[in-house]
């Protein structure tokens, strides 16, 4: 394989990356690179690092665009906090990375692989949709987007009366767009959709779900909702 065309560096636990960081654990995977848990080596503090296949870089502002995005959303909760960004040399070659917080904290979809039937119950799905609005509020009230929301793209950091959850890659190949933000909201409802069981159950559900969801029609769910602000107001008035 050519090495500017791999999908995957292959780091093991106790690898050290830059002379600064202990591997700990592949984390995952993806079009863009691999993201690691490590262990800075200075400071004993856990870690992430985003590491980019190299034939992904080919627009050399990357690095530069993802950590300007991060750090310009910085303040808003959901956001995984940027820290810095370094090289590592790696068979000859150099490899720019991200270094950010690591979160604890199952993606959506391993965490609905251990729900019964795989699947939340509407009224819990309809606290986790409340807190992905929420979250989602304060990036679009800096006219910003996400741009790829999915269950493997969010992590559950913890469940109680409220879900308290971390984003994962966010999109950044372009300026924002009214366009991008509307399809940030048709996400968050069908994500809400789908972890509530989907086209399966949908007729079945209560009639608060059909309400939101719309069949999924997109004309239908932006006349309602043109914001994740105006999908939390909606949720928080619902009468159920």
């Amino acid at each position: 394989m050519n090495k500017r065309e791999r999908t995957a560096f292959g780091f093991q636990a106790g690898d050290v990356l830059a002379g600064k960081y202990e591997v700990l654990d592949l984390l995952g995977s993806g079009w863009e690179g691999e993201v690691y848990q490590v262990r800075e080596i200075a400071t004993a503090i856990d870690r992430a690092v985003k590491i980019f296949f190299p034939h992904r870089m080919k627009r050399k502002n990357v690095l530069k665009w993802y950590a300007q995005k991060l750090h310009k959303l910085r303040s808003c909760p959901m956001v995984i906090q940027y820290q810095t960004q370094d090289t590592l040399l790696f068979e000859g070659e150099e490899l720019p990375f991200l270094v950010s917080e690591f979160v604890e904290g199952p993606l959506l979809k391993d965490f609905l692989s251990q729900q019964p039937g795989k699947r939340l119950t509407p009224y819990a799905g309809l606290h986790l949709l409340y807190a992905l609005a929420k979250g989602m509020e304060s990036i679009h009230h800096l006219r910003d987007y996400h741009g790829d929301l999915h269950p493997g793209n969010i992590i559950v950091c913890r469940q109680g009366i409220a879900f308290d959850l971390k984003l994962l890659d966010l999109y950044h190949w372009s300026a924002p767009k009214t366009e991008n933000i509307q399809d940030d909201v048709c996400d968050l409802i069908r994500i809400f959709y789908d972890i509530i069981g989907g086209s399966p159950r949908y007729k079945y559900q209560p009639e608060f779900v059909k309400m939101i969801c719309c069949g999924l029609k997109r004309s239908l769910i932006l006349k309602k909702f043109k914001t994740a602000g105006q999908l939390r107001q909606y949720i928080e008035l619902i009468e159920i």
